[in-house]
């Protein structure tokens, strides 16, 4: 599935994935599996922290619920491959990415924009997870790996959409938009400072 120019639109990743990501990624296919399967999990809880935190919205919780239910099932397939490949799920590693991410968000004042940015940093990352499984759908030697994470590719491009329809759901679509100019803004620079560094990032 190549991606639509509307999905593009949405996704405005300003800084693209270097392509040389791949060659790394295939080097050590049992860490990213592992951070892979750690990303779901973390996905899936959460969903289910925004759920019990704003269980008053009632489209979020009708429009979350089943993708916690999707993101567990997925993290029950990354370990499924684990196993089909006699490797093991190793120990967590900290998520420089995320921790980067979770510094732009608004601290203090209104909740309003902490919920916002709750939802827009999931987007973000629904978004990178997107661009980067396309990579390896792409760039992956193994055959069977490159379906599996053509896959997932598919499925993320529908959650980050997801997490923007319900910001724009919740508050005004000007005010929504700009914010998440300001964060592409501030990803990109976080991706440069990663690449820069080689961190690994899902």
């Amino acid at each position: 599935m190549e991606l639509s120019d509307h999905t593009k639109n949405i996704l405005g990743l300003k800084l693209p994935t270097d392509p040389r990501w791949v060659d790394l990624a295939g080097i050590s296919l049992e860490a990213i599996l592992t951070d892979h399967a750690y990303c779901e999990q973390k996905a899936a809880l959460t969903c289910i922290s925004l759920i019990q935190r704003f269980s008053d919205k009632d489209e979020l919780v009708k429009q979350l619920a089943p993708i916690v239910t999707e993101e567990w099932g997925h993290f029950r397939l990354v370990l499924q491959e684990l196993t089909r490949r006699n490797l093991k799920l190793g120990t967590q590693r900290k998520d420089v990415y995320v921790n980067r991410l979770m510094e732009f968000q608004q601290k203090g004042g209104h909740e309003e924009g902490w919920f916002l940015d709750r939802l827009l940093m999931m987007a973000l990352i629904e978004a990178r997870s997107c661009e980067r499984f396309k990579r390896l759908s792409e760039g992956l030697e193994d055959a069977y790996l490159r379906n599996f994470y053509r896959r997932f590719m598919e499925s993320e491009a529908g959650h980050y959409t997801l997490f923007i329809e319900l910001s724009e759901h919740y508050i005004d679509k000007e005010t929504v938009r700009k914010r998440w100019q300001e964060w592409l803004a501030y990803e990109a620079g976080i991706m440069q400072e990663i690449e820069i560094r080689g961190d690994r990032i899902h």
